[in-house]
């Protein structure tokens, strides 16, 4: 597939154009018809909005509010109510508003002006909840209501609807993510037509990714926040993908291979890594599924969506455009150097070699000192408290940030999330006695009943957010309703936070074992070892405990907000676990493939896990760091997203791509395969016998055997090196490799001229001769049963690395 791509590249390219402008046109045409199903059954929140529904169809949807203040004089003032009455009064003519409250109706309304008079409040009702509410309805509320602002009067709108027209322009976060991976990989390849390659795979993939989302938002129930997710994981896993690829390609081009034959051989073998990685992020966001939260559904379709189509860009067009670059995918500098001194050896070198040397000598001192780091990095998830953030939490520009603190400065925190207390029997006035009396309840209203359903909005003394607000929920739930014999439920958008994160709390364990099992079986398969997919499931939960402390320390405990701009500290997300563990099990398990695969190769070879873990390391390392990188600056930049959900998933998966990447995979797992020794790749016998063979890579030496010819005992290739006038060439440096690139033998001529290099069974091969003073040529040779004779002519002034 790889050589059809690479060989019709126009074709390939045109195609995925014309599907790309294809899909973006029909999603554009179609629009969006994203549907937030949000439904926790059998949780008392639910049933007490089923009850208000049906007792009060437009009054059971999202409340918010208008908040006001006068710098000087009073909210009663003539002046100030002939500004916002009149306003009022349009807002509760405007679609999809079914009550509006206001403080200047009577009586009750004094309730909704402040003790010292300077700042006012009233609740619009929607008719819907707030993520069912389209968002042009609510923009014209905003509209309408700031439009009464005059100097010395403030206006500020606030609650979940309200929230959601004040996000910044979409795509901001994607743009800063791309710039910042361009960079890291500017550096890492010095070529600017290599860097672009990754760039180009991530937007078509993700591309195509979000408008097919968007589509199938017409035919299923696809969250809003799918595609921010979709674009999240989409960008990071496309880019990373495509570098694994590039990186193989280019390192078989330095080595003497044709273009052509080195972008088949790093689709044949990084390639099915990567589609073998691929499919375990697929299986990670799958698992969300058994959670039975309906409203992730849509979000595993949408990410699983992307992830699939940044597989098949990177399996598909990137051979294309591997094609169309040919050797500009090196910079000019290393075209220069193979020119003139030929391919290079297979031999890892630099920093990386030395590091997986280092790390071969002091395995037990690093193992011990990265399960430290870890294990300090994960105490403050002991301290996890799962909930929902409020808008105390939005940058503090916004008019929702700014309604948050004028209410919580004239009526206390409580009002930013009243609890609604739904009776539908028993005594409701010494229920309400109930409420008032109970400790940490500020304000009790009971609202005028329909068809025998009696709401009641108690308001807390504290924030939502707060953990003295849930304990307070549930001595309503426990002690308050049974004591006083009514047949209540509460509700409220705090309640469902709360009964949210007890849902999410309740199903994690089932989420987690469902994943790791599933992450343990692939790779049993995959690497036909019992000991590395153990070491992988420990690994993942070692990153996963490390990352949320992290998360716990920035977004709970507060440390660092101020520089992220994210406002105040709070709860963790309740849904946050989920889709973090999701993504993080499928980026580590892609770690652990790339990693633990090259190793796996190069143990098939030599049966010396000493080398195979020194040479995996050293030469996937250097890959997987840039990858992580990359990762890490992709998912930083969704801070600008101006989701809380959004930042904090990007906070949590950089931290987590991080310390994965640069502790665990670097250091943990190579210094824990040394010490483990030969283990590592041990498998009974009958369970050899009944696992199905999956190869994550083929086999080097027997993927360059023509199938035609017999495998056989290693033979070799030999003959003389010369100048045209039949010169021996002294010194000259002959290199044989295999197809994927991987050096097999290398010797030095003799005096006159001769060599001789050793290959490990017959099949095709190929040659490198270099000299200083004569130039270079690569040749492929094919070797059957007994030794080749093969003869080499170099001349002075020709240059022939690739041909």
């Amino acid at each position: 597939m790889a050589r059809w791509c690479y060989r019709h590249r126009l074709v390939v390219l045109l195609l995925w154009v014309g599907a790309l402008v294809g899909v973006g046109f029909s999603a554009s045409t179609a629009g969006t018809n994203y549907a937030n199903v949000f439904s926790l059954p059998d949780t008392d929140s639910k049933t007490a909005y089923d009850l208000m529904q049906k007792a009060f169809p437009n009054t059971s949807g999202d409340t918010d509010t208008v908040v006001w203040k006068a710098d000087s004089g009073s909210v009663t003032d003539q002046a100030v109510k002939d500004r916002v009455q009149p306003a009022l009064d349009k807002i509760a003519k405007l679609p999809g508003v079914g009550a509006v409250t206001s403080p200047y109706a009577g009586a009750r309304g004094s309730a909704q002006i402040s003790k010292d008079g300077t700042i006012a409040y009233a609740q619009l009702t929607f008719t819907k909840r707030a993520n069912e509410i389209p968002k042009e309805q609510v923009q014209k509320v905003l509209d309408t209501a700031q439009a009464a602002e005059r100097s010395g009067l403030q206006v500020e709108l606030g609650g979940q609807a309200i929230q959601r027209v004040q996000e910044p322009p979409q795509g901001l976060s994607e743009m800063v993510g791309i710039v910042a991976a361009a960079v890291v990989l500017f550096l890492a390849f010095g070529s600017f037509f290599a860097m672009t390659l990754p760039i180009a795979v991530a937007v078509f993939g993700v591309g195509m990714g979000l408008f097919s989302t968007q589509l199938l938002s017409h035919t299923t129930d696809i969250p809003d926040i799918a595609p921010l997710l979709a674009s999240l994981i989409g960008l990071g896993v496309g880019i990373d993908y495509a570098l694994f690829i590039v990186t193989r390609h280019r390192r078989g081009i330095l080595r003497g291979m044709d273009p052509e034959e080195s972008a088949v051989t790093a689709l044949n073998t990084s390639g099915r890594a990567v589609l073998f990685a691929g499919g375990t992020v697929c299986i990670a966001l799958a698992g969300m599924l058994v959670t039975r939260l309906h409203f992730l559904d849509g979000v595993v379709i949408g990410t699983s969506l992307t992830v699939v189509l940044s597989v098949l860009a990177a399996t598909t067009l990137l051979p294309a455009l591997l094609g169309l670059l040919g050797p500009r995918v090196l910079s000019r500098r290393q075209r220069r150097r193979l020119a003139a001194e030929g391919p290079e050896p297979e031999k890892a070198s630099g920093l990386a070699a030395r590091w997986s040397a280092n790390v071969e000598k002091r395995p037990r001192r690093i193992a011990v000192l990265a399960v430290v780091v870890m294990a300090v990095l994960a105490i403050p998830v002991l301290s996890l408290r799962l909930g929902a953030t409020d808008q105390g939490n939005d940058d503090a520009s916004t008019t929702t940030r700014k309604a948050y603190d004028l209410l919580a400065e004239g009526f206390g925190p409580g009002f930013n999330g009243p609890l609604q207390v739904v009776s539908v029997g028993g005594d409701t006035a010494k229920l309400v006695q109930g409420l008032q009396s109970t400790p940490g309840v500020a304000q009790v209203a009971e609202l005028p009943p329909s068809q025998g359903v009696t709401v009641i909005q108690v308001v807390p003394t504290t924030s939502p957010q707060s953990k003295e607000t849930d304990d307070l929920i549930d001595t309503l739930r426990d002690q308050v309703i049974p004591k006083a014999g009514a047949q209540a439920h509460v509700g409220g958008v705090t309640a469902v936070s709360k009964d949210f994160a007890s849902v999410t709390g309740d199903r994690l364990p089932l989420f987690i074992g469902t994943i790791i099992t599933l992450g343990f079986l692939l790779l049993l398969v995959a690497f036909r070892s019992l000991v590395v997919p153990l070491t992988a499931a420990v690994m993942n939960l070692i990153a996963a405990a490390a990352s949320f402390g992290v998360l716990v320390a920035v977004f709970q405990w507060g440390w660092g907000l101020d520089l992220l701009g994210l406002g105040k500290e709070g709860p963790i997300n309740a849904f946050l676990p989920v889709i973090m563990l999701s993504l993080l099990f499928g980026l580590s398990m892609d770690y652990q493939v790339f990693l633990v695969s090259r190793m796996h190769e190069e143990w098939v070879h030599t049966k010396d896990n000493a080398r195979a873990v020194r040479v995996g390391l050293a030469e996937t390392s250097r890959v997987i760091n840039s990858a992580a990188l990359i990762m890490v600056c992709v998912f930083l930049a969704f801070v600008l997203s101006g989701d809380s959900g959004a930042a904090m998933a990007g906070v949590g998966l950089a931290a987590a791509v991080a310390l994965d990447a640069f502790i665990l995979r670097t250091a943990l797992v190579p210094a824990a395969m040394h010490l483990l020794g030969r283990s590592n790749w041990w498998l009974p016998a009958w369970l050899d016998k009944r696992l199905p063979h999956l190869a994550v890579e083929p086999q080097e030496p027997a993927a360059a055997v023509d199938p035609a010819e017999p495998t056989g005992p290693g033979t070799a290739i030999h003959g003389f090196v010369r100048t045209p006038g039949g010169d021996p060439v002294e010194a000259a440096s002959v290199t044989v490799m295999s197809k994927g690139g991987r050096q097999l033998d290398r010797v030095t001529s003799l005096a006159d001229g001769s060599y001789i290099v050793s290959v490990p069974a017959p099949g095709a091969y190929l040659l490198a001769v270099t000299s200083a003073s004569y130039g270079s040529k690569a040749r492929h040779v094919t070797v059957a049963e007994g030794p080749v004779v093969y003869d080499v002519e170099l001349t002075g002034d020709e240059v022939d690395a690739v041909n």
